[in-house]
């Protein structure tokens, strides 16, 4: 309340001519010159800016059709739109600056300018308690059911229900429904309570709708709804994954897991990479489907394993996607000189590799390397999932299969999630094309992913920047026979020393 009365004040002293110089600088590249979201940036961009001109707000506190309260904007401004391309301003941008620009946004629409449209808050009340036990969260999950969350977030929230494939916003962009296990990327926020004024607002402009009008209709209580909310939050982590340098692939003393379900995979570490966008090189991609992989390691005496999995709502290629593939082409502009046409395409990874481990801090170029710094990889696609293909990349247009990769893999999706383990021996015949890996050492890696129904193929990819594999190296011996040593030394000379005290006792008893 406090918050909301201080915007209000803020707001009394905006200045829509200082907005403009602000908006004209920072936010018409992709919103455009009039609003209308259709900036230079706006053609590469799913979902596209937001059009000022309609006064259409997905993020709100109030009813569904409503116009949003200042605080509304504000916090958008400030804190950005996960999942979107907007980002935050509140660092980049003064107090003043956010106020003035707020104002002069809100010219582009006359809606603001009707008093009688005040935009009023929803009464949300506090969340309710009990929401983490499991008698809570199954209530979540029979209502998450029945009122249709299914239908587009599927069976387990990973965005890929039936009607998935279909989603589009009011204006025909193609849309994503989200993925619940990823609520650090939800729009609008990941906490129970931001999922539960969404399901309160809904997403105006968006196949997604507002579930206030169910609690009218008294088909479910507050309680429920709050549940709903709780069972949602309760498929993500419950922190975000931490971004960390080094993937540790501990020593195993059992058969190495080929498949993907192995029960040896449930006790290894998994790491968070996020990849984005490849827009480096012509034909860019600024809208990838897959936004980060987990990757476990685990590796013998002589051979490693990698589990790469990531969520993908298809198994591509899928013609129930081919009409999204059509509207992501339609709404993304392609770059000059591109001349693919919609078509169904497979999804695919990629682990990349230097040819030979670095001394020091020098890698190859992380896009795929070049003609004289080549890298090497495995590759998998979707229409081979039992098999991969090693090679040298000398850049994002040339791959060069070897003879005898020797790189074996395992593949199955799973409602929603690919998981894909490579296989190989830690030695290699041929040093001069494919890597030997050895344990101690940082070895980098970097990965790439296509999402085939997204339309994604070639340089149209999602990428990561270089991170480091690190093989556990065995314990020697003589870790485990010191102690044991020390141990008996120290055993036996605490026996010498009660010996001699003994003797000493029975001399002196003699005497």
């Amino acid at each position: 309340m406090i918050h909301a009365m201080l915007v209000v004040l803020l707001v009394a002293t905006q200045d829509t001519s200082a907005g403009k110089q602000v908006y004209t600088k920072w936010c018409a590249g992709c919103h455009g010159d009039n609003g209308a979201g259709d900036g230079a940036g706006a053609k590469h961009m799913i979902p596209p800016p937001r059009d000022f001109t309609g006064a259409i707000y997905q993020i709100r506190s109030t009813a569904s059709g409503n116009l949003p309260t200042d605080a509304d904007l504000m916090r958008s401004l400030d804190e950005g739109l996960h999942g979107t391309a907007m980002p935050g301003w509140r660092s980049a941008l003064s107090e003043r600056e956010r106020r003035d620009v707020l104002a002069y946004i809100k010219t582009f629409s006359t809606f603001f300018a009707d008093t009688s449209l005040r935009p009023q808050a929803l009464e949300f009340g506090g969340e309710a308690s009990g929401g983490t036990g499991d008698e809570a969260l199954k209530v979540g999950r029979l209502f998450y059911d029945s009122i249709g969350c299914r239908k587009c977030h599927g069976n387990l929230g990973r965005g890929d229900g039936p009607s998935s494939p279909t989603l589009k916003d009011d204006a025909g962009h193609p849309i994503f429904a989200a993925d619940l296990h990823q609520n650090w990327l939800f729009n609008g926020g990941g906490s129970t309570t931001d999922i539960y004024h969404r399901l309160r607002t809904g997403l105006d402009g968006t196949p997604m709708p507002s579930f206030s009008d169910l609690l009218e209709q008294k088909f479910l209580t507050e309680t429920e709804l709050w549940r709903v909310a709780q069972y949602v939050r309760s498929l993500s982590p419950e922190k975000p994954p931490a971004v960390r340098d080094v993937i540790r692939a501990p020593l195993l003393e059992r058969a190495l897991p080929h498949a993907p379900d192995d029960s040896a995979w449930t006790s290894v570490d998994a790491y968070w990479f996020p990849l984005v966008g490849q827009v480096v090189r012509k034909s860019r991609w600024f809208a990838p489907a897959v936004t980060g992989v987990w990757v476990k390691a685990v590796h013998t005496a002589d051979s490693l394993a990698l589990q790469v999995a990531w969520d993908d709502r298809s198994q591509s290629p899928d013609t129930a996607w081919l009409d999204h593939v059509r509207r992501v082409f339609a709404t993304l502009e392609q770059d000059e000189g591109a001349t693919d046409q919609p078509a169904l395409w497979p999804d695919q990874i990629a682990v990349q590799f230097p040819v030979t481990i670095p001394t020091g801090m020098e890698r190859p170029y992380f896009l795929m390397g070049n003609s004289s710094a080549p890298v090497y990889q495995w590759r998998w696609t979707s229409t081979a999932r039992t098999a991969a293909v090693a090679g040298l990349a000398r850049g994002l247009e040339r791959f060069d299969p070897v003879s005898n990769g020797g790189v074996g893999a395992q593949a199955v999706y799973d409602k929603g999630q690919w998981r894909v383990v490579f296989t190989r021996a830690l030695a290699s015949p041929d040093t001069a094309t494919q890597l030997p890996f050895r344990t101690g050492r940082a070895i980098p890696v970097a990965f790439f992913a296509w999402d085939g129904s997204n339309g994604e193929h070639g340089t149209r990819m999602a990428i990561s920047t270089w991170y480091f594999l690190a093989l556990d190296e065995p314990v020697p011996a003589r870790v485990f026979i010191s102690p044991v040593l020390a141990m008996m030394l120290t055993l036996g000379l605490g026996m010498l020393v009660v010996w001699r005290a003994q003797q000493k006792t029975s001399f002196r008893r003699q005497q």
